[in-house]
């Protein structure tokens, strides 16, 4: 077979190697000396969070409806709105609610189990799906681009030395998991992905039980196999995944034919049977309804009633999972969709592509409520108004990462690229009791570190060398080169130079070591 029909078809058969040099996949076969690590007994996991991607730009107006401001939508959006007795009320709530197709979610939220951050959004809204989808995941302004995502820059803060010498005994398990894709934007650290990605629900099951669905009897069924097999030997996590999810005997209840219950199903699986990986990533899509969002007979059915109550029938089983395997108080879920839809409906019985609209933050340690205001609709609305952002989505991501995640405040600028408020939907003293952060930052070898970091004018570079040639750059936030501090040979061991930064602009750069085979970056900041 050849190397790039392996690759692709190992895709798609459901695993994603999790880590990429120079767009070559880093491979690592059962008779590897790394296995050895995965054997390590489960320990339980620190705070762990969710992201539900709703791909696509999902109608805020219709998911969690301003009810104050229902004569107004009635007048701008005929052709979708909601019958005004259909929409859910929600308790101690009397000015919205929820679409009538989530009641799942509704009894989340009367328990005290959901936050809703109204009007979410960034300035200068990019109505592209691949251009607005690649700055919620990077967490850029609208005219930056960056190659490296907020929770990948998450996870290398987190694990600085990733992937030199991982899986080990500080952290045997995959950093992050990504169900349904093939590895997201969010997860790009600024040297590799740091996240495992399993393409296909029903290939993990098919893998953690011994069975697969047989094969056609042809020459494309036998590449196939040889693909399976293959995809399994090369998997250095595969083994610890199938340990953990061979720990859990009984689950909660999932709904039937809800593909993103299937996924969520895995990700509560692999929480309780002691993966210490600290993000999931999981995926509806279908939300991009230019037409047939609601049926013309019917306003509370239609394509978009079937995307919500997918949503929240999977979250509420969710929910329900993790309390019965006793998970529930270290576990948050967080949706996000890249835009909204337009205030206006159009004749397809749709709604266009938008900007702001709500978020949704699942999970027991959430301060439940609703932050914001209803947006306010206008009494003459154009196909050009847009319900205006109250909330950057930035300051949601800052707030999960110091109030969950537990980054200091020092630290929380170098991984966001700016300052963003927080936001009272997770109380920051569910960071007493963390204590795997410190154990994270010393897994694996240091192979380049800067003294002083943060630094104002030059800083000292520390690196360890082999005999191989040595390559140290420097690269700013956006992925550009901006200096080579080092191309030729070193002694072995330890050695150092100094770096004068004098002339370059304040702000986050990235070192990065090459050594021979030996490849690490290192966040650096200057003043």
């Amino acid at each position: 077979m050849k190397r790039r029909h392996f690759v692709k078809s190992a895709a798609t058969a459901g695993v994603v190697l999790p880590a990429i040099f120079d767009g070559f996949f880093m491979k690592a076969f059962a008779s590897s000396p790394l296995v050895k690590a995965l054997q390590q007994a489960a320990s339980d996991t620190d705070h762990v969070l969710v992201l539900i991607q709703l791909g696509g730009g999902n109608d805020g107006l219709n998911t969690f409806v301003p009810t104050d401001q229902y004569s107004a939508l009635y007048s701008a959006r005929p052709q979708v709105i909601l019958p005004e007795s259909s929409i859910l009320p929600l308790t101690g709530v009397d000015n919205a609610g929820l679409h009538p197709a989530m009641g799942a979610m509704q009894n989340l939220y009367n328990e005290g189990k959901i936050a809703i951050v109204q009007s979410v959004g960034y300035p200068n809204q990019n109505f592209s799906h691949f251009r607005s989808t690649d700055i919620w995941m990077t967490g850029a302004d609208t005219d930056q681009n960056l190659n490296t995502g907020w929770m990948g820059r998450y996870l290398h803060y987190e694990y600085p030395n990733y992937p030199n010498e991982y899986p080990n005994d500080a952290m045997p398990d995959p950093l992050a998991i990504e169900i349904g894709g093939q590895q997201a934007l969010a997860f790009m650290g600024p040297l590799t992905g740091m996240a495992y990605a399993i393409a296909d629900p029903d290939f993990f099951y098919e893998f953690v039980s011994g069975v697969q669905t047989p094969s056609e009897p042809t020459p494309a069924g036998e590449q196939l196999d040889y693909v399976r097999l293959i995809s399994r030997q090369s998997q250095v996590y595969g083994q610890r995944i199938k340990d953990a999810s061979d720990a859990v005997t009984a689950q909660a209840t999932y709904p039937d034919n809800n593909n993103l219950a299937q996924q969520l199903r895995i990700v509560a699986r692999l929480i309780a049977g002691g993966l210490q990986t600290r993000v999931y990533m999981v995926h509806i899509n279908g939300f991009d309804t230019h037409d047939s969002q609601v049926e013309n007979d019917d306003h509370t059915t239609g394509e978009h009633a079937l995307l919500l109550q997918s949503l929240s029938d999977a979250i509420a089983a969710f929910q329900n999972d993790l309390q019965f395997l006793n998970i529930a108080d270290r576990v948050l879920a967080m949706t996000f969709s890249e835009f909204g839809r337009r205030i206006i409906g159009n004749d397809s019985l749709g709604t266009d592509h938008g900007a702001a609209a709500p978020m949704f933050i699942v999970g027991n340690a959430v301060q439940s409520g609703i932050l914001g205001s209803n947006p306010i609709i206008p009494a003459f609305v154009t196909e050009d108004d847009n319900i205006p952002m109250q909330f950057d989505f930035r300051s949601v991501y800052a707030t999960m990462l110091r109030n969950w995640f537990c980054v200091p405040d020092d630290d929380l600028t170098s991984v966001m690229l700016q300052d963003f408020p927080m936001l009272p939907i997770i109380a920051a003293s569910n960071c007493a009791n963390t204590a795997l952060h410190q154990t994270h930052q010393q897994a694996g070898n240091n192979l380049i570190l800067a003294q002083p970091n943060p630094f104002a004018q030059q800083t000292t570079i520390s690196f360890t060398a082999s005999e191989q040639p040595v390559l140290i750059q420097v690269f700013n936030n956006r992925g550009q080169l901006v200096q080579t501090l080092a191309n030729g040979r070193f002694p072995a061991g330890n050695n150092t130079l100094v770096w004068n930064a004098a002339e370059l602009p304040a702000g986050m750069y990235y070192l990065r070591l090459q050594n021979g085979f030996r490849q690490q970056v290192k966040a650096v900041v200057k003043l």
